[in-house]
């Protein structure tokens, strides 16, 4: 196996859960949160079905920077708005995941906000964050829907909600 066919596994096993819990995400509540410093359901969902294309991102440039390029969720009015904007990142992000790009791994890449560097690592580091993104903000997601009551797909196995034993 290469590192670039682990990706690809890994980002399509997670891409399983992740469509699951994004087509639960309700209408009415997408501008909840559960705290004043936590992100409306609508911004956490948006960014966790935008994480794909963080892949593409990676590899086609060497650097993010918030200051010259200010981040602005794309519009959003209900599950299968989600799902579509989810499978476009999709596409996105895995046809850059060819074995081609290997050799681009390790080049840098920067995180910032003008001057201020957030993060300076590699291409790799870039694909492997997108990874762990979406499986953090997905866990997020979860919790937001489980707060509204709302049963909970499994992710690796089945969920409280799905049980039978």
């Amino acid at each position: 196996m290469t590192i670039i066919s682990l990706f690809i596994r890994e980002l399509e096993a997670e891409a399983i859960a992740i469509r699951k819990m994004l087509a639960l995400v309700p209408t009415d509540k997408l501008d909840w949160a559960p705290h004043t410093k936590s992100m409306k359901m609508r911004n956490l969902a948006v960014h966790i079905a935008e994480l794909p294309s963080w892949i593409d991102m990676a590899f086609n440039a060497d650097e993010l920077d918030f200051a010259a390029a200010p981040y602005e969720p794309t519009p959003v009015e209900n599950a299968k708005g989600l799902l579509a904007i989810f499978e476009k990142s999709m596409v996105d992000g895995k046809a850059q995941l060819v074995e081609e790009n290997t050799s681009k791994l390790g080049e840098r890449w920067v995180l910032r906000h003008g001057e201020m560097v957030l993060w300076d690592a590699d291409r790799w580091g870039v694909v492997r964050m997108a990874i762990s993104q979406m499986i953090h903000h997905r866990a997020q997601l979860g919790v937001y829907l489980r707060l509204l009551n709302i049963p909970i797909p499994g992710s690796y196995g089945p969920s409280a909600d799905e049980q039978n034993f």
